[in-house]
């Protein structure tokens, strides 16, 4: 019999991604929870479910990521990004399994000018990124069987994402005005799923890992992109100070992670952005034409 491994927050972005990668990976059972299956934020319920399905793996896709909202719901945002991974951690902990966290660059305040490594010390400006950063510190407390992966800018076919947001924009007005001046990496949430289910594979080595997709881009330069593959050519993309689009809460301006300690560690081949993008808008479009 193959592992038991959990997968929470199933119906978000990588949620759905890692259902598909499932299907791709058939030597494990798979338990598949969102909110109604399973409350993250009930320690009892966490619990029992890790109990009664003996489960092995967690990987915890939930997350709160509304991250001008959380700027107003500190406590819910803390519950769902910080205390909730403690009890999946603990849990899983007791068992003897392993637990796999997923994180993000918001725990950087973007003031770098070369990519972070595991190794910089986090600073987050942010609740979302403070409630994040608090998630990491639980999990790597509560279980001693800990991977953490920070991601950015995931986009994919599933769900609200910029991708989808930019090309409905691009099609609806005749022009457009994003930032510039905040410069990251684009992550195809099914590169990431990839990812995952690679370091499943080839055993959980325990740590804090980074993980985008190749390359370094701005917003602005994103959605000129996005444009240029999905074929839309009738909308004008201005680019925009940061100053001149008011947020609630700040955007790290410089965000690109390093990558090299999770490539290393576990032989994970990650693709450039453009690449990913062009298959992701493909899909997106080829999913349109079968509706």
């Amino acid at each position: 019999m193959g592992k038991n491994i959990l997968i929470t927050g199933c119906n978000g972005q990588l949620g759905n991604e890692m259902q598909l990668q499932a299907k791709l990976h058939d030597g494990y059972n798979y338990f598949f929870t969102d909110v109604d299956e399973l409350d993250i934020t009930d320690e009892h319920a966490v619990n029992e479910f890790v109990s009664n399905n003996a489960i092995d793996i967690i990987v915890n896709c939930a997350a709160y990521t509304a991250v001008d909202k959380a700027e107003d719901n500190e406590e819910l945002c803390k519950l769902l990004n910080s205390i909730a991974p403690g009890y999946l951690a603990r849990a899983i902990d007791r068992r003897g399994g392993a637990f796999i966290q997923i994180s993000t660059d918001y725990v950087f305040d973007g003031t770098a000018h070369t990519p972070y490594t595991e190794e910089c010390t986090p600073c987050p400006n942010s609740v979302y990124g403070r409630t994040k950063l608090a998630g990491e510190a639980n999990a790597l407390k509560e279980c001693r069987n800990t991977v953490i992966i920070r991601t950015a800018w995931l986009y994919s076919t599933f769900g609200n994402n910029f991708v989808k947001t930019m090309i409905r924009l691009g099609k609806e007005r005749e022009s457009l005005g994003v930032v510039f001046d905040q410069i990251g990496t684009p992550t195809y949430a099914r590169d990431l799923a990839v990812g995952i289910m690679t370091i499943i594979d080839n055993g959980i080595i325990p740590g804090t890992y980074h993980f985008s997709n190749e390359g370094i881009i701005s917003w602005y330069d994103f959605t000129k992109a996005i444009h240029r593959i999905a074929g839309i050519n009738t909308c004008k993309v201005s680019p925009l100070h940061t100053a001149e689009y008011p947020a609630k809460a700040p955007r790290p301006a410089y965000s690109v992670l390093d990558k090299t300690k999770i490539k290393r560690t576990f032989g994970i081949e990650v693709p450039y952005w453009e690449e990913s993008l062009k298959a992701c808008i493909e899909l997106l479009y080829q999913q349109k034409s079968n509706q």
